[in-house]
Parts: C-alpha cells; structure tokens; sequence
C-alpha cells in the first residue's frame, strides 16, 4: 500500500483501480493487511486483504499456498463461508476482495463466557453446514478455530481463512495428507503422529473442540506447556463440565476420538436428536447452469470471466500467472463492448477475408484454421468470448493444434502488428486494423484504468 494508505491519512481519497475507497486497517498479517472498503458503484462494505508480492516470493511455499486458498475459495461458495468476490494485482500487491463481515470474530463471543446449548447449537449447525459443503468438493480446512469463525450482522457464522486448507492433489500415493499444520490447541491427534492424516476427519477433531469451547467457555485442552498439551490431545485427555446436558456430552465424546476411524461423521452428526433440534438448512446455492445444460434454441450467451482471470489475462503489469499457474496460459486477449454475437461474427469474417478457414464451434465459439501447413501441421486457433460485466466481453485466442512456436510468434505478431511471410502472420498483420471498431483493449496495452492506482505505482 502506499504511505499515506498505511498511515490511514483522511486527506486522500485511496482508491484500488477506481473501484474502492479504502479505509481503516482490520488485521495485520505476516505478508499484509486486511482493509475496510467500500465499492464505490455500490456503496457495498468489502473487506480487502493486500499481500505483498516480494515477500510471499521471498518465502518457499507461499507462492503455492496463496494459490490454493484462491482456488479454494472460489470453490466453497456457500451461506456461512466467507465469499471472495475478486482477485485483483498490481505489479507489486495482490488484492483479495472478500465479503465484509462485521460482527467481528466467534472468539470474542466465547471470551465473554460460555453460551448456552441453544446459542451453541446455531453456531455449531451453521459450521457442520459449511465444513460439510468443503467436504463435498474434496476441500479440508484445517485449521478450524473461533477465531477462523466470523459472525456477520445477523449474528450468522461464515468461515474463513483458508489459507492451511488442502485439495485432493495435495494427497499422496496412500491417499492421505502429510503437512503437519493448524492451531496447537485444536490439532487433530492424528496430524501430531506424522503417519498421515484424513483432513475431513481432522476438521471434525477441531470441530469437537469448538463445540466444546462454546459449551464450556474455555478450551479441553490448555497447559502451559506446548509438549504437556500435545500429550493431552494424543490421549483425548479432558474433562466435560457437569453442566452440560447428557445429549451435548455425548456428541462432544464422540467427536474427541484419538482414533479417526472411530470419529463421529457428519452424516451421522445430522441424526443426532440433541443437533436435530432447531436445525435450519441453509439458502440454496444458485449454480448457473453449463453450456450442455443450456436449452434448445435458446440463445446462449457467453461464460462468465471473472476479475481474477481478466486481470491475469490483460497485461504483464497485473499478471498473476507466475503465482496462480504452473503454466502460463498461452493465449492473446482483447476486451470489447460489443456484443458476443457481433465479435463473433467480425471474428469470423476478418479470417475468411484473410484466406483461414472458420468454423464456428458454438454460439461464442470460432474455430480458425490455417490452408497451409507448417512443421507440425495445420494451425488451429480457438477463439472464445466470454463475459465479464454488463456490456463488457473479454475474447482469448489460443491454440488448438500445430506448431507452439509458430503460435508464439503469431501472439507476438498479434499485438505488435508486424508481418511475416507465413499464412499466420499475415493473419495477425491483417487481422489487429479489421477488428478495430470492437476492440476496447488489447493484451499488453499499457492504458488500462485502474483509478488511482498506476501502473508503475506505488502512488494512491
């Protein structure tokens, strides 16, 4: 952030790509900060969190981990996880723009003194809701704690900080987790061990200790030292108040199993008499249906694009790719206001005039084909436009088949308007002046709005 947005100075107004008006400082974390903002179009609270490039390239492992958490939580959409809206980057910071939830964290709400098993009984069926929503896309959390559970206006619980969370491809050839991670008084006994880790199952450990923590107002497992704690945790050793209810001490036993084989599931969870009570299901999910779904003769209209892809698509200076992609996508870009129907259609007839052969796959969808061969034969592009707002269209030309270096230098060509004797690079001569009257941005190009925030920059 620059100094004076650091500094929290009233005098100016600190925009990010003239879209929020950042505020005061919400958190501090080892590579940035979180930020309240509000999205000026809307008047809509966001929180912000900027995470400072250098460092997390300086640290093994952060580059990864900054990826999964944006791959995570672009999966676990649901009522009480917190939703990132976008990802946005300068040459220097990353920003996560996420839900703003502002009744602050479940911690401060269990400091105050324990809840009564009602109040403890909402909270806990809004996290089984969410932990099990992870579960069903192949996410663990693993590091479930209070002060990982927000509370918003309606006093409803969300999830958040994903960052230790891990994905299918993080399992190893005997199909479990390795990394020993999370909060020492919430670890799972299991992850201690170093023998391998079911992450569902570990979550549900840290779920038995929150449930534990609201119902009694501090934590099963505490001692000064770390070594003693751990001891207690390998052998589930704690003891339950006499005031909890016979039903609430029977889940919570159930939950704080050394074994993991043995732990109470979530289905099982669900069918419990004491978590039956008062249980509200969540919101449904609205899911916007795929192109296959689609129906007959109904005009589709093109996939969505969203600010983390566009903004790591359209120019070096915002490229993300080093950080979020084991392969950079080879791919040239231009944004339109056009219409889907009309880029495809000049799209189509600016490569038929240039002598390519155009196919159209689908309603936003072309296929350009090459007459001549080259090293590795024909040279098949895909052209595809997508949606990123209202009346705003991003349209990505990769390859299909033929020759990688023939593609790069046609990307080159492409944007620099330079001409080759190949049948491709008279394409990308010919092609950049008959798209003109469409084209907003081109990939590269250094006039992109980013309200106060420049390119070089570092200035607000």
């Amino acid at each position: 952030m620059g100094k004076e947005t650091e500094e929290g100075s009233t005098d100016v107004r600190k925009l990010v790509f003239g879209k929020y008006e950042m505020g005061r400082v919400l958190g501090k974390g080892t590579f940035g900060k979180v930020y309240y903002a509000r999205e000026l179009s809307s008047g809509e609270s966001v929180a912000i969190k900027v995470i400072d490039k250098d460092q997390i390239r300086r640290q093994g492992g952060m580059m990864e981990q900054i990826q999964r958490e944006i791959a995570v939580m672009r999966l676990v959409r649901h009522p009480n996880v917190v939703e990132l809206r976008e990802v946005m980057a300068t040459r220097s910071r990353i920003f996560f723009v996420m839900e703003y939830v502002r009744g602050g964290e479940l911690f401060a709400r269990i400091v105050r003194g324990r809840l009564t098993e009602d109040q403890a009984r909402r909270y806990f069926h809004q996290l089984i809701s969410a932990i099990d929503f992870c579960h069903s896309r192949g996410v663990s959390h693993r590091d479930l704690k209070p002060e990982n559970l927000l509370l918003d206006a309606n006093g409803d619980l969300k999830v958040s900080d994903f960052g230790l969370s891990a994905l299918p491809e993080q399992l190893r050839h005997d199909g479990l987790l390795h990394t020993q991670c999370g909060t020492p008084a919430y670890v799972a006994p299991e992850i201690l061990r170093s023998r391998g880790y079911d992450g569902a199952k570990a979550d549900l450990w840290s779920c038995g200790v929150i449930l534990f923590a609201l119902l009694a107002g501090f934590l099963p497992f505490q001692d000064e030292s770390l070594m003693k704690m751990y001891r207690k945790v390998s052998k589930a050793d704690y003891q339950i108040p006499p005031w909890f209810s016979s039903e609430a001490r029977r889940l919570v036993s159930r939950l704080l199993v050394v074994d993991p084989n043995k732990r109470i599931s979530i289905p099982a969870i669900k069918q419990l008499p004491w978590f039956k009570k008062g249980c509200r299901r969540p919101a449904p999910i609205q899911i916007p249906p795929s192109p296959q779904e689609e129906e007959k003769g109904k005009p589709a209209t093109p996939r969505f694009y969203n600010a983390f892809e566009l903004i790591s698509s359209m120019s070096s200076g915002f490229d993300l790719s080093s950080l979020f992609e084991n392969r950079r996508k080879t791919a040239t870009v231009f944004t339109s206001r056009s219409a889907a129907t009309a880029i495809v259609e000049r799209l189509g007839s600016v490569g038929r005039a240039l002598g390519f052969i155009v196919e159209r796959a689908k309603s936003c969808k072309v296929k350009i084909q090459g007459k001549t061969e080259g090293r590795k034969g024909h040279l098949e592009l895909a052209a595809e436009v997508f949606e990123v707002a209202a009346g705003v269209a991003v349209v990505e030309i990769t390859k299909s088949s033929g020759d990688t270096l023939e593609y790069a230098k046609f990307c080159e060509d492409f944007t620099k308007s330079s001409g080759d004797t190949l049948e491709y690079a008279k394409f990308c001569e010919d092609v950049r002046p008959g798209l003109k009257d469409i084209v907003w941005t081109w990939q590269g190009d250094d006039a992109i709005d980013g309200g106060n925030e420049q390119r070089d920059g570092h200035r607000w």
